[in-house]
């Protein structure tokens, strides 16, 4: 039977979150620093040695640091090249040909005990004046000593948390003989595995759960991620060669399919032929207006992606749109949630290229589930266009990662209709928003003539068209430019796509 991914590694009784595969690169980086060591450390016995027998306290620590150093040093590469021997042997679920790998690393980890000691005393020999005291001590000799001391120090430091990195809570065997229970250890496999997702998360991302749908979010993420990789033998090194060999594949495949067009007589599929692309579809739906809505949309993200775009010249380039101490100054535009030098909307100005009085409302709040958009009063194209922000924080991503199904409910749609949940939350939090200020009336009031836009790039995508599907009873004409839109359902994405907008 094929069983997916590396088996995990199994040492001291239980599982950890690493691959018997996985210590070749560590390796090798571990045998080229230690060899570096050893050559300093035969460099100060060939310059030093013999000069710790004239010290008048402690030349016997000098001369059992630099000898028990030197043998150490040659012990551990040794090991080392084995572990790399072994671990690079076999096919990817070849475990049999690695079986070596854990006894070996067993040595390596009890070789650190004599290091422990080691470099005690080396430490004693650095750093303590008054316990060892040599006349002859060279500049060289010290620095190297105090170097590698301070550098071995900082590799327990490292070797310790690269142990903490590859921990697996659930890895005994008691969780693992759970595991094998046909119902119900699965479920508390499950519950276990959620609950430690849980927590990591809400070590990892302390400022998210302070959002009021951050525990909520947390929950629901922790669940994926538990139902995602339940009943498999995976480590983290085989979901990130898993991602690398998708995206090979996928290469691959479009690659493929080009050849295989091009070689047959079939009508391609694709056309650069504008008036035969554009031929069955309304006016509105042009490349001109695309352009100008994909201006607005990216315009939405504000100050990080000026600086992400203009990585040298983006802040000469918001300076000339901030405003400085605005928190005293009255302002024209309705501003939530901005700096005081409302950065984000120099963002949103200098990207769309609209004037401040045009933007009529902008709410930069960006918690779980809730995400910022701007109205703009669109002088262009006359319409009011509410542009909603993608995914660029974190908290985003956990509204991106909240992929359960949830009732969405709009005029118009089947009652049985599903959403992404993270998704419906954030057209929920916007047309709430919308609803709040009353905005949209007011500018439909103030420019009567002018239509109504949806727009969105990403998260921001998904969002508008779900809010547009929710207040398309009280705007029938309104219209939707959506920019690499992620799955909504697909029963929504089937309506939509017998639909203008």
């Amino acid at each position: 039977d094929f069983e997916p991914g590396m088996p995990a590694l199994r040492l001291f009784g239980r599982k950890w979150l690493a691959a018997s595969d996985d210590l070749v690169f560590p390796g090798l980086f571990e045998i080229f620093i230690r060899t570096l060591w050893l050559i300093l450390i035969l460099i100060v016995h060939i310059k030093y040695y013999e000069s710790t027998w004239e010290c008048s306290r402690g030349g016997d620590y000098v001369r059992a640091y630099i000898i028990g150093m030197m043998t150490l040093l040659s012990l551990v590469i040794v090991v080392l090249v084995a572990l790399v021997n072994r671990s690079a042997k076999g096919s990817i679920t070849d475990e049999t040909a690695r079986k070596y790998v854990p006894p070996i690393l067993l040595i390596k980890l009890f070789l650190i005990i004599p290091e422990i000691v080691l470099n005690v005393f080396g430490t004693m020999w650095a750093f303590c004046k008054d316990i060892i005291v040599c006349p002859f001590e060279g500049h060289f000799s010290r620095t190297v000593i105090e170097a590698l001391v301070v550098f071995d120090w900082v590799l327990f430091g490292l070797a310790i948390f690269g142990l903490a990195l590859v921990f697996d809570p659930l890895g005994s065997r008691r969780y693992h003989e759970v595991q094998e229970t046909p119902s119900a250890g699965e479920s508390l496999r499950h519950r276990k595995v959620t609950s430690l997702w849980q927590r990591r998360f809400r070590w990892a991302f302390c400022w998210v759960k302070s959002d009021e749908h951050g525990h909520e979010a947390f929950q629901q993420v922790a669940a994926l991620l538990s139902a995602l990789f339940r009943s498999t033998d995976l480590v983290p090194s085989d979901i990130l060669a898993g991602c690398v060999l998708l995206r090979v594949k996928q290469k691959r495949e479009t690659r493929e399919m080009r050849r295989i067009q091009m070689l047959s007589d079939d009508e391609p599929k694709y056309s650069a032929d504008l008036n035969r692309v554009f031929a069955i579809a309304p006016r509105w739906m042009n490349l001109e207006n695309a352009r100008h809505f994909l201006r607005l949309s990216m315009a939405a993200y504000g100050w990080p992606f000026v600086m992400y775009r203009y990585c040298g010249t983006g802040l000469f380039r918001l300076l000339k749109e901030v405003t400085c101490c605005s928190c005293f100054r009255s302002k024209r535009t309705i501003v939530a949630d901005d700096n005081c030098c409302l950065c984000h909307l120099a963002g949103v100005k200098y990207m769309s290229k609209i004037r401040e009085d045009d933007i009529l409302f902008a709410s930069f709040r960006n918690h779980v589930f809730e995400l910022p958009f701007c109205v703009i009063a669109d002088h262009k194209t006359s319409n009011i266009v509410i542009a909603i922000r993608g995914s660029i924080s974190l908290r985003d991503m956990f509204t991106d990662l909240t992929a359960t199904s949830e009732k969405f409910e709009a005029e118009g749609l089947p009652p049985d209709t599903m959403a992404h949940k993270g998704m419906t939350c954030g057209a929920n939090y916007v047309g709430r928003r919308l609803k709040e200020v009353g905005i949209l009336d007011k500018a439909l009031a103030m420019y009567p003539e002018y239509g109504l836009v949806l727009t969105g790039h990403s998260l921001g995508a998904g969002v508008a068209c779900l809010l547009a599907l929710k207040i398309r009873h009280k705007y029938p004409d309104l219209k939707v430019y959506a920019f690499s839109t992620p799955g909504k359902s697909l029963n929504i994405s089937d309506y939509l796509k017998g639909k203008n907008s």
